[in-house]
């Protein structure tokens, strides 16, 4: 199952390289959610708890394009499904979730490239890092299961869509709601009662929060166990909920 899932895997990471509008458009995007987000908010918010605004912010706009790329996994997939690239895999001789996990481990390889790109423009900008190099690879982990988190959910979307257009109806959750709907632009305590109820209840908090600590040394407004606990979960149910959503499309 490993190496299928490497053969696929490295056809998606050739396929993408080779399009200069997919790696442009990616660099692209990156620097402007840093520039629209944090020069922009930054320059009227000044500090939040002590911090400049620049690194309280930029774990979120991460955040914002793991979502992102988890949309793109899960097109991926349908596209595949649409144009019988899909029937050319199940025929093979290789483990039909290796097919997920090919896509998925696609989806993290480069929404960790957009986040290195993210976090060298925000640098650039005036975010601080904490000297912490464990910390750093912890928070590396934590990225490819929050990763791996929603990809699993947009595979598991894209399995069930007909039509890309169907598929973009479902996955509008994917992106600014959530981003909204965290800790990612404003503090946990700012918020009011009930917001705060529907924010512990979104994985990307819990990213967000660990990222903050780990990256640029910014205490957590949640524990670090249960974080890391939410998140390691989150991946898990993120594939399992994928693959059998995939199975289930196979039967039907």
């Amino acid at each position: 199952m490993v190496y299928a899932t490497y053969v696929i895997w490295s056809k998606h990471m050739t396929k993408f390289f080779r399009s200069a509008e997919q790696v442009i458009g990616l660099a692209v995007q990156s620097v402007l959610w840093v520039l629209l987000f944090g020069v922009g908010m930054s320059g009227f918010i000044g500090t939040v708890e002590g911090f400049d605004y620049m690194s309280f912010m930029l774990p979120g706009i991460i955040a914002l394009g793991a979502l992102g790329g988890a949309v793109g996994g899960g097109l991926i997939l349908l596209e595949e499904r649409l144009h019988g690239v899909t029937r050319g895999y199940l025929v093979a001789p290789i483990p039909r979730l290796s097919i997920l996990l090919a896509t998925a481990w696609s989806t993290v390889t480069k929404s960790l490239f957009q986040a290195l790109l993210m976090l060298i423009v925000g640098l650039l900008m005036g975010a601080h890092l904490v000297v912490q190099p464990l910390g750093w690879l912890v928070a590396v982990v934590l990225m490819i299961c929050f990763a791996l988190g929603f990809s699993g959910m947009a595979l598991a979307m894209a399995a069930q869509s007909r039509s890309i257009m169907g598929y973009h109806g479902m996955i509008f959750l994917f992106n600014l709601p959530l981003l909204f709907a965290s800790n990612a632009l404003y503090p946990l305590a700012a918020l009011p009662g009930w917001m705060q109820t529907v924010v512990l209840f979104n994985p990307t908090t819990y990213f967000i929060d660990t990222v903050r600590m780990l990256v640029f040394g910014i205490p957590p407004t949640l524990p670090m166990a249960l974080s890391v606990g939410v998140l390691l979960l989150f991946a898990l149910a993120g594939i399992g909920l994928a693959f059998l959503s995939f199975r289930q499309s196979l039967r039907a």
